[in-house]
């Protein structure tokens, strides 16, 4: 069965986006470091946890993000990666340029979103991306898994990933930790819902 899984590059404090974010500059000044780890990977001196973790991204069947994260992105070309769905949530209708992708579907119900993107995905999981839409996954029990890809770099300032949460603590169990090059990748498994 899919799951909902956040993969997300941070800084060690908690960051994952520079400051002066704009929509032309949508990981703010300094965020393209957090991305640093993805290049490379064809090295052999290269770790494996970052090619597998990478490889794990790349092998979802849907993404559900908000248009926070996919309007800066240029919408991925309107495909994020081997041709599969995207699902975005929003309650206002897309900018002209976004709106007839054939492989993009905006929605303004985030669990709607979610349903779709998973029965788009069959047995693949669903790539969630975007500060907004993870918070909101975590408030509404929507959210499986946790991938932090943890960059070895402070900013100081910027966008923090989780700080729109309810006032609940979540459960999370560890279920792996893999070294990489220029990051340590976390998994978590979702446990309490609210």
């Amino acid at each position: 069965m899919s799951s909902t899984v956040l993969y997300m590059s941070m800084s060690l404090d908690g960051f994952v986006a520079g400051p002066n974010e704009t929509r032309e500059h949508g990981l703010g000044d300094g965020g393209v470091r957090l991305h640093e780890w993805t290049t490379g990977l064809d090295d052999p001196a290269n770790e494996d946890g970052d090619r597998q973790m990478l490889e794990d991204f790349l092998s979802t069947g849907a993404v559900v993000a908000g248009r926070g994260t996919f309007e800066p992105a240029e919408g991925w070309g309107g495909d994020h990666h081997d041709g599969v769905p995207i699902f975005i949530y929003s309650r206002h209708q897309p900018e002209p340029e976004f709106a007839n992708w054939p492989l993009v579907t905006y929605l303004s119900n985030l669990e709607s979103a979610v349903r779709q993107a998973k029965e788009a995905a069959g047995d693949r999981n669903v790539l969630v991306h975007g500060v907004t839409v993870a918070s909101e996954c975590l408030n509404a029990g929507l959210l499986d898994e946790i991938q932090i890809h943890l960059v070895p770099v402070v900013f100081g300032q910027g966008r923090r990933l989780l700080e729109h949460l309810d006032a609940e603590q979540i459960e999370l169990e560890t279920i792996d930790v893999l070294r990489g090059r220029d990051a340590t990748h976390l998994r978590y498994r979702v446990l309490s819902r609210p």
